[in-house]
């Protein structure tokens, strides 16, 4: 496996201090994964989005949201900041939020891991654990129903309906993966959660090349694995998703991806979550169709926050 350089890396020496720990966001390296590729002529690029300071690519929208509420006044120390998440977003905004110095109010499913809950705890924000059964649709409407009951007391961030979620991806990742790939990929692949990854990234590559080919992933039925990944047919459908952006939609085995996770793990010493060996599943099938190319797809978290997952004992 190759790393390929961040877009700012041969600089890094030159670069000032980081003042916050929002200056940390961004520009993660890409991972040539080629040797997963199905096909010799297709080459496979993964970003490593758990090199964002609270490893995960949801530190990017989560730091835009609040900076944007800030500025437009919407977000105030005498507001909390309110939303939904099942993990990643949630931990982002706890982060931001205590280096800013504003009060965090999440409605998170109740079985999340506890290493989740650890980092929630640590970082004092307050918690509303919801029904495990109704997943992240059902810490949405718990989400809503607060702010409905007082809306004067929050700020809503909403990730789901929030269009700053997805032009952060359009303003750093989509243009960080052209420059690391040179402008050479061919395909872009990205699994559904809120949509924004795929919405933003798609937005700004089809803008700048439209012969890039733009393929979603989600997972094949409603009772899945994929953490952070919507089965969209039978979901809460996030106001910011645009079905006419990809070209394909593709569907993914929970099965599938632990393997890979398993295989990420022990061939190349890589410790991902579950999303990301989604993401390099449906990269996988996508190479399988083509005779060459270049894929770029996102992985999402690390795995250590998954430690406790049985499948990861096989």
């Amino acid at each position: 496996m190759n790393i390929l350089a961040s877009p700012r890396s041969r600089s890094s020496k030159r670069r000032k201090p980081a003042r916050s720990v929002g200056d940390l966001v961004g520009n993660t390296p890409l991972l040539d994964l080629s040797k997963f590729s199905p096909h010799p002529r297709v080459r496979i690029f993964a970003k490593a989005e758990w090199y964002n300071p609270g490893g995960s690519v949801k530190d990017r929208p989560a730091s835009r949201i609040i900076s944007s509420a800030v500025r437009c006044g919407q977000l105030t120390k005498d507001k909390t900041l309110l939303d939904s998440s099942s993990g990643n977003t949630g931990l982002a905004y706890a982060m931001f939020a205590a280096a800013r110095g504003f009060n965090v109010l999440l409605a998170v499913p109740e079985n999340v891991s506890q290493y989740q809950k650890n980092l929630l705890r640590a970082f004092g924000a307050d918690v509303v654990y919801t029904s495990a059964q109704e997943g992240s649709d059902g810490a949405i409407r718990v989400a809503q129903t607060i702010f409905a009951e007082a809306p004067e007391k929050y700020f809503y961030a909403d990730q789901y309906g929030n269009h700053e979620n997805w032009k952060a991806h359009y303003n750093s990742t989509a243009p960080e993966i052209w420059r690391q790939t040179r402008g050479r990929l061919t395909h872009f692949v990205a699994g559904l959660g809120t949509s924004g990854t795929f919405v933003g990234v798609s937005r700004w590559l089809r803008m700048i090349n439209p012969a890039i080919r733009l393929i979603s992933a989600q997972p094949d039925s409603p009772l899945h694995g994929l953490e952070g990944w919507k089965h969209m047919p039978s979901a809460i459908v996030p106001a910011i998703y645009d079905d006419r952006l990809a070209d394909e939609n593709i569907s993914v085995y929970t099965e599938a991806a632990q393997e890979l996770v398993r295989d990420l793990a022990r061939r190349e010493g890589l410790l991902v979550g579950v999303s990301a060996g989604a993401a390099l599943q449906a990269a996988r099938q996508v190479a399988a169709e083509i005779q060459q190319g270049i894929i770029v797809t996102i992985f999402a978290d690390g795995g250590q926050r998954y430690l406790d997952e049985k499948f990861l004992e096989h």
